[in-house]
C-alpha cells in the first residue's frame, strides 16, 4: 500500500509498481487511511511519506510507527523529500527487518527504486546513500561507537554500502577491491559484531541495526 498525499507522485509510484508486476492493494492521503488500510487489507509492505496532513510534520513516519506496533510483520518504507536520519532510528526499534528509508528523488531511479522495494518487502534493508552520510556526519568517526570499535576503516565502509542496500558485487565495484576481498571483510564484521551464524541475509540486517545505532546521534 501506498501513503502519499501528492496525488500525481502517488499514482506515479502506482503505475510503477504495477508495471512491474507489483500488487499494490490500496492508497491513503494520510496517517488515518494508512492506519485503516494495514488492518483493512493486510498489505506486506506499506510505502509512507514522512510528512501527511493536516499538519505535514512527521504524521507519516507516526502512523508507520504505530502500523508497525500493530503489525510487526509490516515492511516501511519511508520516503522523504529531505534526510531525517533520525526517523531511521525510530523504525529500526520496531523491529529487525523490512524498514527502508529513501529520498523521493530515488522514485526516478526505476530500478534502484524497485530494488528497495523488493528488498524491504523481503525483510531486508534499503537507505538511502544520503541518510547514511548524514549520520556519519552527525556521529563523526573521531566519535567512541561502542559496537562498531573493533572494526577497521575498511570494514566501516563496507559497513556503510551494506547499510545503503548495496550488494557484494556492488560493494566492489565501489570500493575498487575483489568479490573476495568484500567477502572477508563482510565475514570479519559478523565476527566482530558477535552476530549468530545462519543466513547472511539475515546477518546483513542486524549489521546494518548495529551500524545505524551506533551512528545515531547522542
Amino acid at each position: 500500500m501506498i501513503a502519499e498525499d501528492q496525488a500525481l507522485l502517488r499514482e506515479g509510484i502506482v503505475a510503477l509498481l504495477q508495471e512491474h508486476g507489483i500488487e499494490v492493494v490500496a492508497q491513503a492521503e494520510d496517517g488515518a487511511g494508512l492506519l485503516r488500510v494495514v488492518a483493512g487489507h493486510k498489505p506486506d509492505l506499506a510505502i509512507v511519506d514522512v510528512r501527511l496532513p493536516p499538519t505535514f510534520t512527521d504524521e507519516g513516519i507516526r502512523a508507520a510507527l504505530e502500523a508497525r506496533r500493530r503489525r510487526p510483520d509490516l515492511a516501511v518504507l519511508v520516503l522523504s523529500q529531505y534526510v531525517e536520519p533520525v526517523y531511521t532510528g525510530e523504525l529500526l526499534s520496531t523491529g529487525e527487518s523490512g524498514v527502508g528509508y529513501l529520498l523521493k528523488e530515488r522514485v526516478s531511479e526505476v530500478r534502484a527504486f524497485l530494488d528497495a522495494v523488493e528488498r524491504v518487502a523481503a525483510g531486508g534493508t534499503a537507505l538511502d546513500r544520503e541518510v547514511v552520510a548524514s549520520l556519519v556526519r552527525e556521529r563523526g568517526r573521531g566519535d567512541s561507537d561502542g559496537e562498531l570499535a573493533s572494526l577497521t576503516n575498511r570494514e566501516r565502509e563496507v559497513l556503510e554500502l551494506i547499510a545503503q542496500g548495496r550488494t557484494n558485487a556492488a560493494i566492489a565495484r565501489e570500493l575498487v577491491i575483489t568479490l573476495g576481498a568484500v567477502e572477508k571483510h563482510i565475514s570479519n564484521i559478523f565476527t566482530k559484531l558477535d552476530l549468530p551464524t545462519g543466513d547472511d541475509d539475515h546477518r546483513r540486517v542486524l549489521a546494518v541495526l548495529a551500524y545505524l545505532r551506533a551512528m545515531q546521534p547522542g
